[in-house]
């Protein structure tokens, strides 16, 4: 893509409702494409999964993840932000529960109707991260748990990218879907702030330049 084409979507991005935006990013991305690390987040998510269990896949994409959990035993219920990939999902997946939400607002869902929350590489891309939270925190149950994953941007992961400045600027581009970078540390003080308790972060990835994730379990304070 050309830095004129970049610049001319960048510009036409910001001129768009939140839900075109979406609709807009979705369209360039192929149709069923494996989600980034399926395997391992998969594994992670279905340790946490002990049916008879209701699950909310937060940013469900394509129902690659609420697929895997409906296929374990446990009721899920997905929801994106955008029609597209909700439209791809019910053509692989005609019995999950798909519905779309608003980006920013209120979900019309019922409050502590969920035991456990799966979030895989969402929390990156969220602009009203308070409002966010609030509303997850909202539909979870007291007690029940929290499951996320996202771009780890510690010490070896930006080491990793300072070794070349291409992949710096590349990872980094103002242009591109990623809002927010977490490290372990700023993720978990930001979960305690929101009612989250006994969160556990664990590190996944290889060498530095090699693509490494946070897999995060937690769970909702009772009170």
């Amino acid at each position: 893509m050309t830095a004129e084409l970049q610049r001319a979507r960048c510009l036409a991005f910001a001129k768009m409702p939140s839900r075109a935006y979406h609709e807009e990013l979705w369209e360039g991305i192929p149709e069923g494409l494996m989600p980034a690390d399926f395997p391992l987040r998969s594994r992670f998510l279905l340790e946490h999964v002990r049916p008879p269990v209701r699950v909310l896949d937060v940013g469900c994409g394509e129902g690659w993840f609420a697929a895997a959990v409906a296929q374990a035993g446990a009721e899920v219920v997905a929801v994106d932000v955008a029609e597209e990939p909700l439209r791809r999902a019910r053509a692989r997946y005609p019995d999950l529960d798909l519905r779309i939400v608003d980006a920013e607002g209120s979900w019309a869902l019922e409050d502590a109707s969920f035991d456990l929350v799966w979030v895989g590489e969402t929390i990156e891309h969220v602009a009203d991260t308070a409002g966010w939270l609030s509303e997850l925190r909202r539909v979870l149950r007291p007690g029940g748990g929290l499951l996320l994953s996202t771009p780890d941007h510690g010490r070896a992961a930006m080491l990793g990218l300072a070794i070349s400045r291409r992949a710096f600027h590349a990872h980094f581009d103002p242009r591109s879907e990623h809002l927010r970078f977490y490290t372990g540390r700023t993720l978990t003080e930001l979960l305690e702030d929101f009612g989250f308790e006994a969160i556990c972060v664990r590190r996944s990835g290889g060498l530095p330049g090699a693509r490494r994730l946070l897999l995060v379990s937690a769970r909702r304070s009772r009170f």
